[in-house]
């Protein structure tokens, strides 16, 4: 299992970025449209990506080392851009719904984390009984997190946008623990940027009117879910998992509702139930467990 500290200290900081981005994202549509918000925030995710590469790109002549495969590089950050936009503009045109609850949106997005291990069958990829374990742990936290207290569940209309964000989304994941690892990780983020931002301009254009004057109204969600939430966190979350299995990448990406949580309580003063904070105490014993050692089997 590739498995490191420091790939697991990234993807908790990444899940962080994304759990406080997710207020600021739905702030920001109450002003703008879906495919504005994705547009304007890839581009920004890129060009905050631009001056690191500059700094590689000179170290990396002084060092002389050995031409990359751009062909590959160029090719892994499109698709991720395709599978990215459509991923983030199907959850936003979901959370675009009067009707929809932001609870309910964070735990059917995050139902990555049963679909990744799902399709880690399909493929080979091992799945110990251990690691299943913590993501029916992590489910459970989850739902109590973003459903907890309320009564029943049930599927609207405006929530199959969510759940097909999952279903991408899940895609995502496994492509770049498929390919991220043999390209550059900081070019190939900007790329997938450059490629979403151009994607969602395109229904930006046919079916919304981008307004400059209600882009700067909200014009720190904007940039908060720019620089941060895409340049940083999915930059994070590609370098990471080039040491993180797949399984338990999704799981500690799933604290992103845990931190949105506590997002609320610590920031906007939001007072936590007890069954987020029993759904909390879950999700993160699930992470804990999935990070203690297996024994080895010992041989005579």
């Amino acid at each position: 299992m590739k498995t490191t500290l420091k790939g697991t200290l990234m993807l908790i900081l990444t899940a962080a970025i994304w759990g406080s981005a997710f207020v600021a994202q739905k702030s920001a549509l109450d002003l703008i449209g879906p495919f504005t918000l994705q547009s304007v925030r890839s581009f920004l995710g890129a060009i905050a990506l631009l001056p690191i590469i500059l700094i590689n790109n000179r170290k990396e002549k002084k060092m002389q080392t050995a031409p990359k495969n751009n062909k590959r590089l160029i090719l892994t950050g499109i698709a991720c851009g395709v599978i990215l936009c459509t991923a983030s503009c199907l959850q936003q045109i979901g959370l675009s719904f009067d009707g929809m609850d932001s609870g309910k949106a964070g735990f059917i997005t995050a139902m990555y984390i049963i679909l990744v291990p799902v399709c880690g069958i399909f493929t080979g990829r091992k799945i110990s009984a251990r690691m299943w374990l913590c993501v029916v742990g992590a489910v459970t936290g989850l739902y109590l997190l973003c459903m907890g207290g309320k009564s029943g569940f049930s599927l609207a209309p405006e929530d199959a946008y969510v759940l097909l964000c999952a279903v991408v989304y899940t895609i995502h994941i496994i492509v770049i623990d498929k390919w991220g690892a043999l390209v550059d990780g900081v070019k190939l983020s900007c790329i997938q940027f450059l490629t979403s931002g151009v994607l969602a301009a395109v229904p930006m254009f046919i079916f919304e009117q981008p307004n400059v004057a209600y882009m700067l109204d909200v014009w720190f969600p904007i940039f908060y879910a720019g620089v941060m939430s895409c340049g940083v966190a999915y930059t994070l979350q590609i370098l990471a998992q080039k040491h993180v299995q797949p399984t338990l990448a999704s799981l500690l990406m799933s604290l992103e509702s845990v931190f949105a949580v506590l997002s609320g309580a610590l920031i906007l003063n939001e007072v936590m139930t007890g069954y987020e904070y029993v759904g909390c105490i879950l999700m993160f014993a699930a992470i804990i467990v999935s990070q203690l050692p297996e024994k080895k089997k010992i041989t005579v």
